[in-house]
């Protein structure tokens, strides 16, 4: 299979494993998407069930096969003379024989046909299994290095625990694309690294997977999500202490309140972090006054620790809100120039960006104060 049409089916599997609605499916022109060999990779990499270990929901799989399926209709001609394409796993021969739809994705449709599968609302407020990838481009290669986070999320906008903490948010991307550059990784190499509301614990779990940091601790104000960074850490491999992987801890922290330097040797078995990551943390105006103040005291125990913060940009007032109080607090402030790439661009992970995304970096004052304000 040629690198080009490979490269290509590569990210169709990537928008399908990240539960991409299927209407936005990259898929290849009809000529190639029909042949043999095209239909049995899409099956052994998509839907086979016997060899990946964290397929996306039924429902969610029947919908994009229901898309397949008449492309792949429409693409070959002159169905009624074609002979059936027999898989390999089957043993028959198929030498000269025409393009025809596959058995075994033809099998995976009527399955789940019949499959007592549960309604679209209920579906929708189920756990699902899905995985982010950050492709990896070397010069010299031309598929990239797949580097992949699997997470289970709840894809509801507000999950039954009435909070918007177990699923991963555009921001989140955002900043994980950016950790992924080279400009990016070298910021948090080699680095004690935090993370603030870190919600499903998508950034920790990439940070401690890829990205060669020294130590890293997941921290959310809701317990039932710190569990679940547990769940995710442990879906990842991160949850033991194999000295040859970067463990991800978690603690709850809430804004506002102490942080106490011992914390970090005694119950994480790292120093105080070098630098601080928060996507979309910024969503609410109450909750401004104790974000400040929470990065306040880590710059009161690490003048040096350097903070990024992602933000979808969804009300410049309350954002505004935000930058004035870093302001107040003699905060430095860069917005990075790192633009979120087109949707028709992206090769992984998937996100919108009709709405803006910002990465601001944030540092401390060398001038001295002792006045602060939020």
């Amino acid at each position: 299979m040629e690198s080009l049409f490979k490269s290509k089916l590569m990210i169709l599997r990537r928008q399908f494993f990240q539960l991409v609605e299927p209407a936005q499916l990259q898929w290849l022109d009809g000529s190639i998407l029909k042949q043999p060999e095209t239909q049995s990779w899409i099956y052994d990499h998509l839907f086979n069930a016997d060899e990946i270990a964290h397929l996306p929901p039924q429902r969610y799989q029947l919908r994009v096969l229901k898309l397949l399926i008449p492309k792949l209709e429409d693409s070959i001609e002159d169905l009624e003379e074609d002979v059936r394409f027999p898989s390999p796993r089957h043993g028959f021969a198929q030498a000269h024989q025409q393009p025809e739809i596959s058995d075994d994705l033809m099998s995976s449709l009527s399955s789940l046909l019949v499959a007592n599968l549960p309604s679209e609302s209920t579906s929708a407020q189920q756990k699902a299994y899905v995985t982010y990838a950050f492709p990896l481009h070397l010069s010299d290669e031309a598929i990239p290095q797949e580097r992949a986070v699997t997470l289970l999320e709840s894809r509801s906008m507000i999950s039954s625990l009435g909070t918007t903490g177990l699923r991963t948010w555009e921001a989140a991307l955002h900043l994980g694309a950016f950790l992924a550059s080279e400009r990016g990784s070298a910021i948090v190499r080699g680095k004690k690294v935090l993370e603030l509301g870190a919600g499903t614990g998508m950034l920790s779990i990439f940070c401690a997977k890829y990205l060669n940091i020294s130590g890293i601790v997941a921290t959310d104000g809701n317990e039932a999500v710190v569990d679940a960074i547990k769940t995710n850490s442990f879906l990842n491999g991160l949850d033991t202490d194999d000295l040859s992987r970067t463990t991800v801890r978690t603690a709850a922290l809430k804004w506002g309140w102490p942080i106490i330097a011992a914390t970090f040797s005694e119950d994480y078995g790292m120093g105080l972090p070098d630098v601080v990551l928060g996507a979309d943390v910024t969503y609410d105006n109450i909750v401004i006054p104790a974000l400040a103040s929470s990065l306040r005291e880590f710059f009161e125990l690490n003048p040096a620790v350097q903070v990024l913060i992602a933000a979808t940009i969804r009300s410049k007032q309350t954002f505004e809100t935000f930058l004035s109080a870093c302001r107040r607090n003699r905060f430095n402030l860069d917005l990075l120039d790192f633009p979120p790439r087109p949707e028709h661009l992206q090769d992984g992970p998937f996100y919108p960006t009709s709405t803006p995304i910002q990465i601001w970096s944030i540092t401390r004052s060398q001038e001295p104060s002792d006045v602060f304000a939020f």
